[in-house]
């Protein structure tokens, strides 16, 4: 410990903190490493109440004192309107914070870089403190992160995952209806739900519960099947982005085009058919359980649930019943990869220890001894390790008792990740194949919507988009074309147009 202390004692980096033109500045004042710190690492998510968290972050602190002279803690923002207490906790800058849980697309990265809420790392400082990650990160990567110039972000850039949404259905019920191959098309998904409807009583072909989520989903799935279009995040409503073959063009494809008219019409014959209750606007059933009792043919979320958890599950409640994925996009291969800062660590602009904090990323994100106790567990309380190099449930665990909560999803590693066994592999690393040969990366990660000139705008299309879209979503209406119509005469009226020339303009103005 000795001699690794004195070598990052003669380390200097930025330490101090001193507001000045909306960022953080820092002069030059080292970091004093004789000094045990605690660094406080905030995430979403619910405390957990088991102490098996407390128990694993022991023996992490001992790693971490004896290479930083450092130990962590765990500061959780609960998921009851988790986003307005983050955005709060970060404002504060008094130190309660060190390193961030962040997101661009769903957890106000930019603007709290905007607000000074963040801390900017110049290339010295990481170099010096976050070594490993520095190098693991490519340049283009790492100008994906800038803000103003400036570095705000680091992020999870060498984790595979894919949170595009489509419609799991039982692959036997699928052959049964003439699918041989499965459901891979929207006509493919009505002919399974027809089957479904005439040949399985008391099974409800997808007992959806009409959240808004799904509406916004269900909407976004058809275009993106039907058009090479591309969500733009952060808009504050998911309306707006561009074709694959023309980027450069900004338009709305709920405001113009005929995929949502079709889709309107196909939801109205989904309705006539039966295919979710009738009274689906105030459902409140759960329909994953109802898919593992057999009682619905199918569910809506996206890849990594259904490889990581309703397929194995079905397979051991539902024999047989080889749960497929019909994903959104697939008739014409247009999917994209999730954006590197869909999960990203930033440091808090009102640390006190900063360049500690980047130490401690570091190790967690790098250091197999430190990623396996944060990301699994002690092995042989939470996880065992298996002969094919998987690992599995240790011998007697009680998620009860023995779960830990993290909720590291800033820097996880495929370098170091050690597959889970009770995980649909083979499936995955199948569908993975199909996403490769078509995918493109997030186009839009360094457009940075100003919102300030169309906050009032986007606050009408949502609440014209929460007015219109369950009737089009679920049917609920006697003449799709015209509610389309209608819809569309609203968001116009709502300011659809000048939102639409706004995000134009400031695309147009990025260098």
């Amino acid at each position: 410990m000795k001699k690794t202390l004195t070598v990052l004692l003669a380390l200097l980096c930025i330490a101090g903190i001193a507001f000045a033109g909306g960022k953080k500045e820092a002069p030059k004042t080292g970091d004093d490493l004789s000094k045990h710190v605690v660094i406080t690492y905030m995430t979403t998510g619910d405390k957990p109440t088991n102490g098996a968290t407390e128990k694993m972050l022991e023996k992490l602190n001992k790693i971490l004192t004896e290479k930083l002279n450092a130990e962590l803690e765990i500061y959780y923002i609960e998921w009851t309107d988790y986003l307005t207490k983050y955005n709060l906790t970060l404002a504060q800058m008094d130190g309660t914070v060190d390193l961030v849980g962040t997101a661009t697309d769903w957890l106000d990265a930019w603007p709290n870089c905007q607000n000074g809420a963040f801390l900017p790392l110049s290339e010295d400082m990481l170099k010096t403190y976050a070594p490993k990650t520095w190098a693991s990160v490519s340049k283009e990567h790492w100008d994906m992160c800038k803000f103003g110039g400036d570095i705000y972000l680091m992020p999870e850039d060498n984790y595979a995952q894919w949170t595009n949404h489509g419609f799991m259905y039982r692959g036997d019920w699928a052959r049964e209806a003439g699918l041989a191959n499965g459901v891979h098309s929207w006509e493919d998904l009505t002919a399974y739900f027809k089957y479904v409807k005439a040949n399985k009583p008391g099974v409800i072909p997808w007992d959806s519960d009409a959240a808004k989520s799904l509406q916004n989903q269900m909407s976004w799935g058809y275009i993106v099947s039907h058009k090479p279009y591309v969500t733009l995040d952060g808009v504050g409503i998911d309306i707006f982005g561009a074709n694959r073959d023309n980027l450069k063009k900004i338009y709305s494809p709920y405001y113009e085009g005929d995929e949502l008219v079709e889709f309107a019409k196909l939801m109205k014959e989904w309705d006539t058919l039966g295919v979710w209750k009738t009274d689906v606007l105030n459902n409140s059933s759960s329909n994953r359980d109802e898919f593992y009792l057999g009682q619905t043919a199918s569910d809506q979320h996206h890849t990594e649930t259904w490889y990581g958890s309703v397929r194995p599950k079905m397979d051991k409640e539902q024999p047989g019943s080889d749960v497929g994925f019909f994903w959104f996009g697939e008739e014409i291969g247009n999917v994209t990869g999730i954006s590197i800062t869909h999960g990203a660590m930033a440091i808090s602009a009102g640390s006190k220890n900063p360049e500690r904090a980047l130490a401690v990323y570091d190790l967690l994100r790098n250091d197999p001894e430190c990623y396996n106790l944060f990301c699994y567990g002690i092995e042989g309380v939470q996880y065992k390790l298996n002969a094919d190099g998987t690992r599995s449930e240790a011998d007697g665990y009680n998620s009860d008792l023995d779960a830990i909560t993290t909720n590291y999803w800033w820097g996880r590693n495929d370098n170091l990740e050690i597959r889970d066994s009770a995980r649909a592999w083979a499936q995955y690393d199948e569908i993975q194949k199909a996403y490769d040969k078509v995918k493109i990366d997030y186009p839009f990660g360094q457009f940075i919507v100003d919102k300030d000139p169309v906050d009032s705008e986007i606050a009408n299309l949502n609440d014209v988009f929460s007015n219109y879209m369950p009737l089009i979503c679920y049917g609920k209406t006697n003449d799709p074309v015209k509610t389309v119509a209608d819809f569309r005469a609203a968001l116009k009226a709502a300011g659809v147009e000048k939102v639409i020339a706004e995000l134009q303009r400031q695309l147009d103005a990025l260098k």
